[in-house]
């Protein structure tokens, strides 16, 4: 059962800054290559890095380069290069920060080819 509603999946392509804050998990929208245009409130707190600080940056490279692995950037560039891309993975997260467990989601919205990172607690 993935942390992400189905009903909210739809909206992606279309969520407002304030409609991805309110949600209970990390919601990142990357380009192609990485570089993060949406990053909300729920990821910031739990990185630490302020939303004017990640914005404009490569999630992958220099906002948490833990994830620049072939686990986590490798599927990404995968499924960017397919046009296809929907994966769901328990991560541990151990930059800037104490280990943290997680789950990824890696999604791409075929119809309006964006790509998002999604990022939910994980129970110990």
């Amino acid at each position: 059962m993935s942390f992400v509603p189905g009903s909210f999946v739809n909206e992606l392509p279309n969520v407002s800054r304030s409609a991805a804050d309110a949600q209970p998990f990390g919601i990142v929208q990357v380009d192609d290559s990485g570089v993060i245009q949406l990053y909300n409130k729920w990821e910031s707190e739990m990185a630490a890095v302020p939303v004017p600080s990640a914005e404009g940056k490569n999630f992958f490279t220099q906002v948490a380069p833990c994830t620049n692995n072939r686990l986590v950037f490798g599927k990404f560039k995968d499924g960017v290069a397919k046009g296809e891309l929907d994966s769901e993975f328990n991560y541990t997260f151990t930059y800037k920060m104490k280990p943290t467990n997680v789950q990824i989601r890696l999604m791409r919205h075929a119809a309006s080819r964006t790509n998002w990172v999604l990022v939910g607690m994980r129970a110990a």
